[in-house]
């Protein structure tokens, strides 16, 4: 009911103007008595993937915090781990505004960002404050003024700096509103840098004597022989897992709703069945020796299950969540506890 009232407060206001007031109040407000208005016990349901220990296989995704100012609020809610960044190595504005917009009647958002954020030395001090002690996965991704021929050497640098801070680290290949960004995706520019990424974790974890999982996020727009592609490149390349999927460029399931038609990538119940596909023809592919982090339309305990049954070991959600709030990620654990 709570939620009810800030949202409708909230979504009379610019999309962005609302998320960056959250995220102010959230990190001004966590770990004081006023976090009692999100604060809620989720039914823990231990799970297990790569070696780290979840309390419940619910998590938020990247995107919404991507500085990692607001850790310690989202970790009140009863998240089982946290995504922070997308983060840079240099700090960088993103794209011109108005860059996000609301689509209510699907339950969706398109976003056009640009991985704006205050780059990967500002997120690491953040890091450092949070009293968060739950899994904590950091995603990484290049500068837009980087070309695809170097962007591996802005993979290298933000794994260097995050990887004795994170629980595991996300390479973010998918975004669409990076130009190119979605290239890194296929043939010898994959091999190239997921091959990079896996060689210099190998060194970090002989120089810190850690083990720091490497996850892979991938788009939702790829035809059965990009994903048999990718799947092949993941598996060579030894990538820990994938988180499947980012935000779609199709706009099918949203023709003629207002907003519809503006660039970006799509996210909420219209990628759900996409997403969905993808997690079920990776597991398939993989034969299940891939670890999947399902994401892409979760808003309720039925598209939970649904991304579960279909191959993933863990959900994370971002759209639901702000259409629904912290209520969403209590009623998914309750759903699943039983179910188990």
């Amino acid at each position: 009911m709570l939620y009810d009232l800030v949202r409708a407060g909230l979504f009379r206001c610019d999309p962005e103007w609302s998320h960056d007031l959250a995220i102010k109040n959230l990190s001004r407000f966590a770990s004081t008595p006023v976090d009692l208005l999100w604060r809620q016990c989720v039914p823990n349901i231990p799970t297990e993937v790569c070696g780290i220990q979840f309390k419940n296989p619910i998590g938020l995704a990247a995107g919404l915090d991507k500085n990692a100012e607001c850790i310690d609020a989202f970790a009140a809610m009863g998240f089982g781990f946290i995504e922070v960044g997308t983060v840079t190595p240099r700090p960088q504005l993103g794209n011109d505004k108005p860059r996000m917009f609301r689509l209510p009647e699907a339950n969706a958002i398109i976003n056009r960002m640009g991985f704006n954020n205050k780059g990967v030395d500002y997120l690491v001090e953040q890091v450092k404050q949070s009293r968060f002690q739950g899994p904590l996965g950091i995603n990484i991704g290049k500068n837009k003024d980087t070309p695809n021929e170097k962007g591996k050497d802005d993979y290298i640098h933000c794994l260097r700096k995050v990887f004795t801070h994170a629980s595991y680290v996300t390479v973010n290949i998918s975004s669409p509103n990076t130009p190119g960004l979605r290239d890194l995706q296929f043939g010898e520019s994959l091999d190239d840098l997921l091959s990079a990424v896996r060689n210099e974790q190998l060194d970090l974890s002989a120089k810190h004597g850690k083990q720091v999982p490497i996850f892979v996020k991938i788009a939702p727009d790829m035809d059965e022989v990009g994903v048999s592609q990718v799947a092949d490149a993941l598996m060579k390349s030894e990538m820990d897992g994938v988180i499947a999927t980012n935000t779609t460029l199709d706009r099918s399931m949203v023709e003629g709703m207002e907003h519809a038609q503006e660039q970006g990538g799509l996210s909420g119940a219209p990628v759900r069945e996409k997403s969905t596909q993808v997690i079920r023809r990776l597991r398939e592919l993989t034969e299940g020796r891939l670890p999947i982090i399902g994401v892409g339309g979760i808003d309720s305990a039925e598209s939970a299950t649904e991304k579960l049954d279909a191959g993933a070991s863990l959900v994370q959600v971002y759209t639901g969540f702000i259409y629904q709030g912290p209520e969403l990620v209590k009623t998914i654990a309750q759903v699943l506890k039983q179910q188990r």
